[in-house]
């Protein structure tokens, strides 16, 4: 078997007002066939997608004087001619195509700085993997496009607008970036998706995915000079894209501690979260080791008091991000056991956390943490997409693959007094945004 994966180096940091969301919608888009895959007829098709197109527009036009009639008509019209498309359409023979040829996994992903795609195939049917990404790179067809920007609307609908966690996270990184583009969901905002059109998604694909900006990862029982001569084969003649602008936009320093309330019939939650630096920096490792001695298993320093001690909370978690590109957040995330309150759990947090200020981690909590990230690191490297992942994530952030086997000589490296000063450094209040899920009054 081997394990395919093909990123681009493009994801919700490389978007604007106005179109978020889309490099998600693109990751959704891609799975629907090309101008020979997925097609009864292709002219016939392509035919009926400008009058679409046309028809999207003057919907939005509508919708946006307030003309409800003229919207249910055209939104109407939208319906009848995806439903004449329909007929020339093979819907998702690209995923058939591989499953009859033995694949696994098929997937995507899109992250603040990526997209990923993914699949197991059998080492004799490798080269249909280059034909296949080739001819999707080359010539896309945006295919039940508006159905699917439905689908994904719900997605967003049921993963934020509808869940009380989701909605709290994206408040949280709201408040805490509010010049840097990681404030923004990589879903995207409702009222963006809504009138997204195909001609936008297209411009943006023809602007920034191509082989220039794609990495790809391969892992296996393979023949390297057969895949070498297979990627020329087949990505050579495919035109380069646009790289992405480098992202400017710096969070400011915070001159003091943001704070941030939802209401919502829901169980209370609690997120806190100080900027940090980029995963590229040279405290990086520190940075996981911090994480890890506070919330990485039973005996970490906040599950044992806020769970198993003062049982004031049921979960305790924390986490690098949102990216690891650009600064980032090291957040620590709760939820209070009632009758505690969010208020009395960020206060044992903080308790906890000037206590490792000022003594630091012994050599024992060190040990533990270090064996246990490594042990992390070489599960997620044991399967092949693992190691996939894995070696184009090196290469993307250090330009190097070979960063990804240097890890645990890194975190061997980190010092008690490294954790001490990073924690000193960063968890102070000023540098810190807090975000909490309250009760509804009239639930109470």
């Amino acid at each position: 078997t081997i394990s395919f994966t093909v990123q681009f180096n493009v994801g919700g940091v490389n978007e604007r007002l106005g179109t978020t969301g889309i490099a998600h919608l693109l990751e959704h888009m891609l799975f629907k066939g090309t101008t020979s895959v997925g097609t009864r007829n292709i002219e016939a098709e392509l035919e009926l997608y400008p009058w679409m197109d046309s028809a999207h527009d003057s919907l939005a036009e509508a919708r946006a004087r307030g003309d409800s009639v003229r919207a249910v008509e055209l939104s109407e019209r939208i319906v009848q001619l995806e439903d004449s498309a329909a007929v020339f359409i093979e819907s998702n023979e690209f995923d058939h195509i591989l499953t009859r040829a033995g694949a696994r996994g098929l997937n995507a992903t899109t992250t603040n700085e990526s997209t990923v795609y993914f699949v197991d195939l059998p080492s004799n049917r490798a080269e249909l993997w280059f034909a296949l990404e080739a001819d999707r790179m080359l010539n896309p067809v945006f295919r039940e496009f508006y159905a699917e920007r439905d689908v994904v609307a719900e997605e967003r609908r049921m993963r934020v607008e509808m869940n009380p966690a989701g909605a709290l996270a994206e408040a949280h990184l709201a408040s805490a970036f509010r010049m840097h583009p990681y404030g923004v969901p990589v879903v995207g905002y409702m009222a963006d998706l809504q009138v997204m059109s195909r001609q936008d998604v297209e411009r943006y694909y023809r602007l920034y995915y191509g082989p220039n900006n794609a990495i790809v990862g391969i892992v296996g029982d393979l023949d390297p000079d057969q895949i070498e001569a297979w990627a020329r084969e087949y990505f050579s003649a495919i035109p380069n894209a646009e790289l992405p602008p480098v992202v400017t936009a710096v969070e400011p320093s915070q001159r003091g501690e943001r704070r941030t309330e939802l209401e919502w019939d829901a169980q209370p939650q609690l997120q806190i979260g100080w900027h940090v630096p980029a995963g590229t920096d040279p405290d990086a490792p520190s940075l996981a080791i911090l994480s890890s001695l506070l919330t990485g298993g039973r005996t970490s320093r906040l599950y044992r008091r806020l769970v198993l001690e003062s049982r004031a909370a049921t979960a305790v978690f924390s986490s690098l991000g949102p990216g690891m590109q650009y600064p980032q957040l090291l957040q620590i995330s709760a939820t209070p056991r009632a009758p505690h309150t969010t208020m009395q759990v960020e206060e044992l947090i903080y308790e906890e956390l000037e206590l490792l200020i000022q003594e630091g981690p012994t050599d024992s909590e060190m040990e533990r943490v270090r064996n246990q990230i490594s042990a992390g690191s070489v599960r997620r490297i044991q399967s092949n997409i693992g190691l996939a992942f894995q070696l184009v994530e090196s290469v993307a952030l250090f330009n190097d693959w070979r960063e990804t086997f240097r890890y645990s000589d890194k975190l061997r490296a980190v010092t008690a007094d490294d954790v001490m000063r990073i924690a000193r450094t960063y968890l102070t209040r000023s540098n810190r945004t807090v975000t909490t899920l309250v009760k509804t009054e009239n639930s109470r």
